[in-house]
């Protein structure tokens, strides 16, 4: 098990840490209703931390700890240091005045990740917006909000990049439909910003853009668009994420995973190969360019 920074931000790190609750729960032969009654909680609060999604109070830990027959001091002592990590902040919570919970759990994720594989069928991908393109997003789903507001939505997709070139950054790839860089969303010369964006992202070493042809007709993810995330920790299972108008759907069951895991490697061999993507965007800048 990790501890260390490596092992990724918060959020993970509770998943990491339920999981490793639940194990010795599990192998102790203690029912969620008795480990509750421990540390003075419902079996439905156990069920939560088992699966990452609350913070951890040490003193619930040691508790359980010791329910559990956890004595050893090194043990000990990497679980409770692992509680702490978990409870500390990510860089997001500081925008959360314009971030739903839902999307919140994401940067969690998106924060840990080793890979980022992404599909998109309306918009570019957030972690490959331009500024100007990313406020023309914001403005078509929050148009009625203050400026600080956009300002502030526009900058959480900024603060996003910076994975793509932290130390040991997510391998992202990213496959788009053609409809995606034909659509003028904030017009021709926002769409040129973005566009030589897209560009300039393909010379990152972590970074992969396929494009869905319109020729392609019909594919294999015609159900809409949808990222997998996979984490460091082999302990972790992939995360299949959708986004919707006001939630977000989290599918981390082996056969739901495998089924989207499936539509991203046939729309891989679908789209144009990598190696073609540059020219390809080439030409639908130059398209962009003739327009006044």
């Amino acid at each position: 098990m990790t501890t260390g920074p490596e092992a990724g931000g918060p959020t993970v790190l509770r998943i990491l840490l339920g999981s490793q609750l639940r194990k010795l729960r599990e192998a102790n032969g203690v029912t969620r209703e008795a480990a509750g009654w421990e540390i003075r909680a419902s079996e439905s609060k156990i069920s939560r931390m088992e699966l990452g999604r609350v913070g951890f109070k040490e003193r619930d830990v040691a508790d359980l700890l010791s329910l559990y027959g956890v004595n050893d001091k090194t043990e000990r002592d990497a679980l409770l240091a692992l509680a702490r990590q978990a409870n500390a902040q990510g860089w997001w919570q500081r925008f959360s005045d314009v971030l739903p919970n839902w999307f919140q759990a994401y940067l969690g994720l998106e924060s840990s990740a080793a890979m980022i594989r992404t599909y998109e069928v309306q918009f570019v991908p957030g972690l490959l917006q331009s500024r100007e393109y990313a406020r023309a997003v914001v403005m078509i789903g929050h148009g009625a909000a203050g400026l600080d507001e956009i300002d502030r939505r526009v900058d959480v997709r900024m603060a996003r990049q910076q994975v793509l070139t932290r130390p040991k950054p997510p391998h992202v790839w990213a496959v788009l439909d053609e409809a995606v860089l034909r659509r003028p969303i904030g017009g021709s010369t926002v769409m040129r910003t973005q566009i030589a964006a897209l560009i300039d992202a393909t010379k990152l070493s972590n970074v992969t853009i396929q494009v869905v042809p319109f020729s392609a007709g019909g594919h294999a993810a015609a159900g809409g668009a949808f990222s997998i995330l996979r984490f460091p920790d082999a302990e972790l299972p992939d995360v299949v994420y959708m986004e919707q108008l006001t939630s977000a759907l989290y599918l981390d069951k082996r056969d739901d995973v495998d089924q989207y895991a499936a539509a991203m490697e046939r729309l891989c061999v679908e789209a144009e190969p990598p190696d073609r993507t540059l020219a390809l965007l080439e030409r639908i800048l130059h398209d962009y360019d003739r327009e006044p």
